[in-house]
Protein backbone atom coordinates (compact mmCIF):
# COMPACT_ATOMS: atom_id res chain seq x y z
CA UNK A 1 0.00 0.00 0.00
CA UNK A 2 1.60 3.12 -1.34
CA UNK A 3 0.70 6.27 1.28
CA UNK A 4 1.26 9.66 0.56
CA UNK A 5 1.30 11.53 4.10
CA UNK A 6 0.78 15.80 3.97
CA UNK A 7 2.58 17.46 6.98
CA UNK A 8 1.50 20.49 8.12
CA UNK A 9 4.23 20.59 10.24
CA UNK A 10 1.83 20.70 13.87
CA UNK A 11 2.20 17.96 16.38
CA UNK A 12 -1.30 17.44 17.17
CA UNK A 13 -2.14 16.59 13.51
CA UNK A 14 1.56 14.42 12.88
CA UNK A 15 0.28 12.47 15.75
CA UNK A 16 -3.26 11.48 13.97
CA UNK A 17 -1.21 10.72 11.23
CA UNK A 18 1.02 8.97 12.85
CA UNK A 19 -1.71 6.71 14.80
CA UNK A 20 -3.38 5.54 11.69
CA UNK A 21 0.53 4.62 9.94
CA UNK A 22 1.38 2.43 12.58
CA UNK A 23 -2.09 1.05 12.93
CA UNK A 24 -1.89 0.34 9.01
CA UNK A 25 1.59 -0.96 8.95
CA UNK A 26 0.33 -3.55 11.91
CA UNK A 27 -1.81 -5.05 9.44
CA UNK A 28 -0.39 -4.90 5.86
CA UNK A 29 2.99 -3.39 3.91
CA UNK A 30 3.04 -0.03 3.86
CA UNK A 31 4.85 2.54 2.42
CA UNK A 32 5.02 5.94 3.38
CA UNK A 33 6.38 9.32 1.45
CA UNK A 34 5.81 12.43 3.31
CA UNK A 35 4.60 15.69 1.31
CA UNK A 36 5.23 18.72 3.63
CA UNK A 37 2.72 20.96 2.40
CA UNK A 38 4.15 24.53 3.34
CA UNK A 39 6.75 23.67 0.38
CA UNK A 40 3.72 23.01 -2.05
CA UNK A 41 2.27 25.61 -3.08
CA UNK A 42 -0.95 24.70 -4.71
CA UNK A 43 -2.69 27.14 -6.28
CA UNK A 44 -6.93 26.73 -7.83
CA UNK A 45 -5.51 26.57 -11.08
CA UNK A 46 -3.09 23.39 -10.67
CA UNK A 47 -6.27 21.31 -10.17
CA UNK A 48 -7.64 22.35 -13.27
CA UNK A 49 -4.77 21.49 -14.99
CA UNK A 50 -3.62 18.56 -12.96
CA UNK A 51 -0.12 20.04 -11.74
CA UNK A 52 1.33 18.17 -8.65
CA UNK A 53 4.77 18.43 -9.51
CA UNK A 54 5.78 16.88 -5.90
CA UNK A 55 3.97 13.79 -7.19
CA UNK A 56 6.22 13.55 -10.22
CA UNK A 57 9.26 11.50 -9.06
CA UNK A 58 6.75 8.98 -6.62
CA UNK A 59 4.92 6.31 -6.84
CA UNK A 60 1.45 6.55 -7.45
CA UNK A 61 -0.69 6.27 -4.35
CA UNK A 62 -3.20 4.25 -2.78
CA UNK A 63 -4.11 6.67 -0.17
CA UNK A 64 -3.45 10.23 0.36
CA UNK A 65 -3.37 10.92 4.54
CA UNK A 66 -3.83 14.69 6.03
CA UNK A 67 -4.97 15.84 9.21
CA UNK A 68 -5.57 19.83 9.35
CA UNK A 69 -6.81 22.14 7.44
CA UNK A 70 -3.77 23.23 5.65
CA UNK A 71 -3.19 19.49 3.73
CA UNK A 72 -6.62 19.21 2.19
CA UNK A 73 -6.27 21.18 -0.87
CA UNK A 74 -2.93 19.95 -1.81
CA UNK A 75 -4.27 16.50 -1.06
CA UNK A 76 -7.38 17.10 -3.26
CA UNK A 77 -4.50 18.81 -6.21
CA UNK A 78 -2.43 15.49 -5.72
CA UNK A 79 -5.44 13.42 -6.23
CA UNK A 80 -6.55 15.31 -9.30
CA UNK A 81 -3.03 14.20 -10.61
CA UNK A 82 -2.05 11.30 -9.62
CA UNK A 83 -5.37 9.44 -8.26
CA UNK A 84 -5.59 7.23 -4.94
CA UNK A 85 -8.14 8.08 -2.63
CA UNK A 86 -8.34 10.62 0.11
CA UNK A 87 -8.92 10.08 3.54
CA UNK A 88 -8.84 13.77 6.22
CA UNK A 89 -8.55 13.06 9.59
CA UNK A 90 -11.09 15.69 10.95
CA UNK A 91 -14.02 17.44 9.79
CA UNK A 92 -12.64 18.91 6.46
CA UNK A 93 -12.82 22.31 5.31
CA UNK A 94 -14.22 21.45 2.29
CA UNK A 95 -17.46 19.68 0.97
CA UNK A 96 -17.22 16.48 3.03
CA UNK A 97 -18.09 14.55 -0.55
CA UNK A 98 -14.80 15.53 -2.07
CA UNK A 99 -13.12 13.08 -0.18
CA UNK A 100 -13.42 9.66 0.08
CA UNK A 101 -12.82 9.27 3.54
CA UNK A 102 -13.78 11.55 7.01
CA UNK A 103 -12.59 10.41 10.28
CA UNK A 104 -14.20 12.89 12.60
CA UNK A 105 -14.84 12.18 16.22
CA UNK A 106 -18.01 12.05 17.09
CA UNK A 107 -18.09 14.94 19.28
CA UNK A 108 -18.28 17.00 15.74
CA UNK A 109 -21.70 15.61 15.50
CA UNK A 110 -21.33 14.24 12.14
CA UNK A 111 -23.65 13.59 9.52
CA UNK A 112 -24.79 9.98 8.75
CA UNK A 113 -22.63 9.14 5.68
CA UNK A 114 -20.74 6.19 3.57
CA UNK A 115 -17.45 8.66 3.35
CA UNK A 116 -17.86 9.25 7.25
CA UNK A 117 -16.11 6.95 10.23
CA UNK A 118 -16.87 8.24 13.77
CA UNK A 119 -14.40 7.99 16.29
CA UNK A 120 -14.09 8.50 20.02
CA UNK A 121 -11.87 11.87 19.81
CA UNK A 122 -9.14 12.46 17.39
CA UNK A 123 -6.75 9.34 16.68
CA UNK A 124 -3.10 9.32 18.41
CA UNK A 125 0.04 7.10 18.66
CA UNK A 126 -0.40 5.89 22.12
CA UNK A 127 -0.86 1.75 22.53
CA UNK A 128 -1.26 -0.20 25.24
CA UNK A 129 1.80 -2.37 26.04
CA UNK A 130 0.98 -3.82 29.40
CA UNK A 131 3.39 -2.99 31.15
CA UNK A 132 0.95 -0.47 34.00
CA UNK A 133 2.41 -0.52 37.00
CA UNK A 134 -0.80 -0.84 39.84
CA UNK A 135 1.67 1.46 42.25
CA UNK A 136 2.82 4.27 39.65
CA UNK A 137 0.23 7.34 39.33
CA UNK A 138 0.60 9.61 36.94
CA UNK A 139 -1.14 13.41 36.48
CA UNK A 140 -1.16 15.52 33.02
CA UNK A 141 -1.50 19.26 33.90
CA UNK A 142 -2.52 21.49 30.95
CA UNK A 143 -3.17 25.25 31.74
CA UNK A 144 -4.63 28.04 30.25
CA UNK A 145 -6.92 27.68 27.73
CA UNK A 146 -9.43 29.45 24.95
CA UNK A 147 -12.35 27.23 26.63
CA UNK A 148 -11.24 27.29 30.00
CA UNK A 149 -10.83 28.85 32.88
CA UNK A 150 -7.76 27.73 35.07
CA UNK A 151 -8.03 28.01 38.81
CA UNK A 152 -4.62 26.92 40.39
CA UNK A 153 -5.89 26.81 43.97
CA UNK A 154 -8.86 23.98 43.13
CA UNK A 155 -6.10 22.45 41.01
CA UNK A 156 -4.08 22.19 43.92
CA UNK A 157 -6.83 21.18 46.22
CA UNK A 158 -7.61 18.00 44.07
CA UNK A 159 -4.11 16.54 43.63
CA UNK A 160 -3.68 16.50 46.96
CA UNK A 161 -7.08 15.11 47.82
CA UNK A 162 -5.86 12.15 45.92
CA UNK A 163 -2.15 12.43 47.49
CA UNK A 164 -4.03 11.97 50.51
CA UNK A 165 -6.30 9.74 49.59
CA UNK A 166 -3.47 7.13 47.85
CA UNK A 167 -0.64 7.50 50.26
CA UNK A 168 1.16 4.16 49.04
CA UNK A 169 1.00 5.38 45.18
CA UNK A 170 4.25 6.60 43.55
CA UNK A 171 3.11 10.29 42.03
CA UNK A 172 4.48 11.72 39.51
CA UNK A 173 3.30 14.64 37.35
CA UNK A 174 3.86 16.20 34.07
CA UNK A 175 3.26 20.04 32.86
CA UNK A 176 2.72 21.62 29.81
CA UNK A 177 3.73 25.02 28.45
CA UNK A 178 0.02 26.18 29.16
CA UNK A 179 0.65 25.71 32.55
CA UNK A 180 0.66 29.18 34.81
CA UNK A 181 3.67 29.84 36.70
CA UNK A 182 1.89 29.72 40.28
CA UNK A 183 0.70 26.25 39.36
CA UNK A 184 4.51 25.50 39.32
CA UNK A 185 4.77 26.93 42.64
CA UNK A 186 2.28 25.12 44.32
CA UNK A 187 3.33 21.79 42.76
CA UNK A 188 7.36 22.28 43.83
CA UNK A 189 5.92 22.08 47.79
CA UNK A 190 3.92 19.41 47.71
CA UNK A 191 5.39 16.32 49.03
CA UNK A 192 4.97 12.64 47.79
CA UNK A 193 4.58 14.20 44.21
CA UNK A 194 7.62 13.99 41.17
CA UNK A 195 7.77 16.53 38.95
CA UNK A 196 8.89 15.18 36.22
CA UNK A 197 10.74 17.22 32.91
CA UNK A 198 7.85 18.85 30.97
CA UNK A 199 10.50 18.29 28.08
CA UNK A 200 10.06 13.96 27.97
CA UNK A 201 10.73 13.13 24.64
CA UNK A 202 7.85 10.45 23.96
CA UNK A 203 4.97 10.63 26.39
CA UNK A 204 3.25 7.88 24.63
CA UNK A 205 5.87 6.08 25.49
CA UNK A 206 6.09 6.62 29.18
CA UNK A 207 1.93 6.49 29.91
CA UNK A 208 2.24 2.75 29.63
CA UNK A 209 4.09 2.63 32.75
CA UNK A 210 1.81 3.66 34.91
CA UNK A 211 -1.35 1.75 36.15
CA UNK A 212 -3.81 5.36 37.09
CA UNK A 213 -3.48 8.64 35.05
CA UNK A 214 -5.35 11.84 35.53
CA UNK A 215 -5.75 14.28 33.57
CA UNK A 216 -6.94 17.89 33.81
CA UNK A 217 -10.22 18.48 31.85
CA UNK A 218 -8.62 21.11 29.24
CA UNK A 219 -5.96 18.68 27.77
CA UNK A 220 -8.58 16.62 25.59
CA UNK A 221 -5.90 15.13 23.33
CA UNK A 222 -4.24 13.90 26.26
CA UNK A 223 -7.60 12.20 27.80
CA UNK A 224 -7.80 10.39 24.50
CA UNK A 225 -3.90 8.95 24.49
CA UNK A 226 -4.75 7.81 28.70
CA UNK A 227 -7.07 6.29 27.09
CA UNK A 228 -5.19 4.23 24.56
CA UNK A 229 -2.53 3.42 26.99
CA UNK A 230 -4.99 1.13 28.62
CA UNK A 231 -4.39 2.80 31.57
CA UNK A 232 -7.22 3.75 34.15
CA UNK A 233 -8.47 7.16 33.43
CA UNK A 234 -9.04 9.75 35.82
CA UNK A 235 -10.44 13.76 35.00
CA UNK A 236 -9.33 16.77 36.76
CA UNK A 237 -12.06 19.16 37.05
CA UNK A 238 -11.21 22.36 35.04
CA UNK A 239 -13.56 25.50 35.08
CA UNK A 240 -15.66 25.68 31.62
CA UNK A 241 -15.71 29.48 30.64
CA UNK A 242 -18.43 27.56 27.94
CA UNK A 243 -19.36 24.16 26.77
CA UNK A 244 -18.82 22.83 23.05
CA UNK A 245 -17.81 20.10 20.67
CA UNK A 246 -14.54 18.81 22.53
CA UNK A 247 -16.30 18.67 25.97
CA UNK A 248 -19.04 17.19 24.42
CA UNK A 249 -16.74 14.24 23.97
CA UNK A 250 -15.51 14.39 27.45
CA UNK A 251 -19.18 14.47 28.89
CA UNK A 252 -19.57 11.01 26.71
CA UNK A 253 -16.80 9.50 28.10
CA UNK A 254 -17.89 9.89 31.85
CA UNK A 255 -21.61 8.69 30.94
CA UNK A 256 -19.79 6.09 29.70
CA UNK A 257 -17.72 5.53 32.31
CA UNK A 258 -14.92 5.20 30.50
CA UNK A 259 -13.39 8.37 33.06
CA UNK A 260 -13.24 8.34 36.74
CA UNK A 261 -13.65 11.07 39.10
CA UNK A 262 -10.90 11.14 41.64
CA UNK A 263 -13.25 10.43 44.33
CA UNK A 264 -14.80 7.53 43.08
CA UNK A 265 -11.67 5.31 41.88
CA UNK A 266 -12.40 1.49 40.83
CA UNK A 267 -9.40 0.65 39.33
CA UNK A 268 -9.86 -3.24 39.71
CA UNK A 269 -12.37 -2.93 37.37
CA UNK A 270 -11.24 -4.08 33.37
CA UNK A 271 -10.49 -1.15 31.10
CA UNK A 272 -10.36 -2.21 27.30
CA UNK A 273 -7.72 0.13 26.06
CA UNK A 274 -9.12 2.63 23.21
CA UNK A 275 -7.89 1.87 20.09
CA UNK A 276 -9.58 3.92 17.29
CA UNK A 277 -6.31 3.57 14.99
CA UNK A 278 -6.23 0.26 14.47
CA UNK A 279 -9.85 0.29 14.25
CA UNK A 280 -9.81 3.11 11.45
CA UNK A 281 -7.00 0.69 9.81
CA UNK A 282 -9.02 -2.16 10.18
CA UNK A 283 -12.08 -0.67 7.87
CA UNK A 284 -9.38 0.46 5.50
CA UNK A 285 -7.77 -3.01 4.91
CA UNK A 286 -11.35 -4.44 4.88
CA UNK A 287 -12.61 -2.24 1.92
CA UNK A 288 -9.84 -0.80 0.12
CA UNK A 289 -7.51 -3.60 0.47
CA UNK A 290 -5.47 -5.22 -2.41
CA UNK A 291 -7.31 -8.36 -2.93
Amino acid sequence: MIIWRFIDGRAGHDQQTLGLLQALQSLVDVDVFELHVRQLQCQPWHWFTRQFVAGKNLPAPDILLGAGHATHWPMLVAQRSWQGRTIVLMKPSFPVGWFDLCVMPEHDRPADRMNILVTQGVLNATRSQGLHASDRSLILLGGIARKYDWDSQAMQIQIQQLLNNRPEQQWSVIVSPRTPSDMLDRLAVMQSLTVLDPATPDLAQLMPDFGEIFVSEDSVSMVYEALSCGAAVGLLAVPRKRSGRVSRGVDMLVRRHSLFAPGALQSSQSRLPLNEALRCAQWIKKHWGRQ
